[in-house]
């Protein structure tokens, strides 16, 4: 009896540290959740026009140098990234560069992600795997010569890509810092935002400032809190309404992409919506007035 009594309780001391890292791995995956929608993950890698399965590609975006399709993301193994490793996994956001070592096409926006804690990635990582796979293949971007050539993007990187994480300002505050995070890397605003040179990189000069270029063509306005041209009259919780609802001062509520965004950031705590309005209130106003280009 005591023999038996002995085993049973060596059993449960092995198997202890596994029960033990389940509540851990879930609190990840929950993490990894909240990260998940704060980056748009859907909206670029679910067909959701064609009633596409989650992440599993197909999603197209025009751009001036030919359309890319988002690629599948789920944990399928041969059209998915299940073959990924951790280290795979945060390479590719924060180097742009895939296991196979080619270098992603900027429309991927590792430009912003690679500002993300390895935290963060690691946890997106383990939600996204937790999702079910999907084996759809991926549909081939259609971008003409040479766009089409990966290799030069290494070019690209080297005149217009700096990697490395966000780097927080010391002489503001916790609450600065985390909506500055929040707006440079994960919620990547500046994509859709800041205006593009002819290379397709972002003109930091004008950070935020809006161009008529934006997603599809669409313009994208000035979210800098310029007066006249940008959100500076709107109050704090006007910004608040835009960021979290979609709704704007006047009680219409934004269009094209800016729909789906703000249906990720409606996934938001509270103290995160606060910490990016803090954060837009305080950045350099900038005069710029977008007008829509005529289709």
């Amino acid at each position: 009896m005591i023999r038996c009594l002995n085993i049973v309780a060596a059993l449960f001391y092995l198997s202890a540290p596994a029960l033990a890292a389940e509540p851990a791995q879930l609190k990840q995956i929950k993490r990894g959740e909240y990260i998940f929608h704060i980056s748009g993950c859907k909206t670029c890698h679910t067909n959701t026009k064609a009633k596409g399965k989650l992440l599993a590609g197909g999603t197209p975006l025009k751009t001036p140098f030919g359309t890319f399709y988002g690629p599948n993301i789920t944990p399928d193994k041969t059209h998915g990234i299940g073959n990924w490793t951790e280290r795979d996994f945060v390479r590719a956001l924060r180097e742009g560069v895939a296991p196979d070592g080619s270098h992603y096409f900027p429309v991927f926006p590792f430009t912003t992600f690679t500002k993300m804690t390895k935290r963060d990635m690691k946890d997106l990582k383990a939600y996204i795997f937790s999702l079910p796979a999907v084996a759809q293949p991926n549909i081939p971007h259609e971008i003409g010569f040479p766009f089409n050539i990966r290799l030069l993007q290494l070019g690209w990187k080297i005149l217009f890509f700096d990697p490395g994480k966000f780097q927080p300002n010391e002489k503001q505050s916790a609450e600065w810092n985390r909506g500055a995070y929040m707006v440079q890397s994960l919620a990547h605003c500046s994509e859709c935002h800041t205006p593009r040179n002819i290379f397709g990189a972002s003109d930091q000069r004008n950070f935020l400032a809006g161009t008529p270029d934006g997603p599809e063509g669409d313009p994208a306005p000035n979210i800098t809190p310029d007066k006249e041209t940008g959100i500076g009259k709107w109050s704090a919780a006007e910004i608040a309404d835009v960021v979290n609802f979609g709704m704007l001062p006047d009680g219409d509520f934004v269009g094209s992409a800016m729909t789906d965004v703000s249906q990720n950031l409606a996934k938001l705590t509270p103290q995160d919506l606060k910490a990016i309005v803090v954060y837009l209130e305080s950045i350099p106003p900038i005069h710029n007035k977008v007008i829509a280009k005529k289709k």
